[in-house]
């Protein structure tokens, strides 16, 4: 089942509506629209994050981490071999530490 309208939220949210008293309407997403819906829901938080002024950043950037982590768990792989990923590409390309900036080749 897919329904046009609505949008990925965390797990424990239909809990937390409960809790307050109304009564969610869900459905589980199969594999293909939770990918995708996963996706959009990245775009949705790097947008908030880009938004956000420095009291919020930090918070947003987490929400991005949920996301990230989870599109990792959909593709197969753990948060520790992303982290090793990372890692590895770091090693070999650097990271983003020297602030540097490229603007040609002489």
């Amino acid at each position: 089942m897919e329904s046009a309208g609505g949008k990925l939220v965390r797990d424990r949210i239909p809990e937390i509506i409960r809790a307050d008293g109304g009564e969610p309407v869900t459905y589980r997403a199969e594999a293909d629209e939770f990918r995708r819906r996963l996706r959009d829901k990245l775009r949705e938080e790097v947008d908030e994050f880009l938004e956000a002024d420095d009291a919020s950043a930090v918070e947003e950037l987490a929400d991005i981490l949920e996301v990230v982590y989870a599109l990792s768990a959909d593709l197969g792989t753990t948060t520790d071999a992303l982290e090793t990923t990372r890692a590895a590409k770091a090693a070999v390309r650097g990271a983003f530490a020297d602030r540097t900036v490229w603007t040609g080749i002489a």
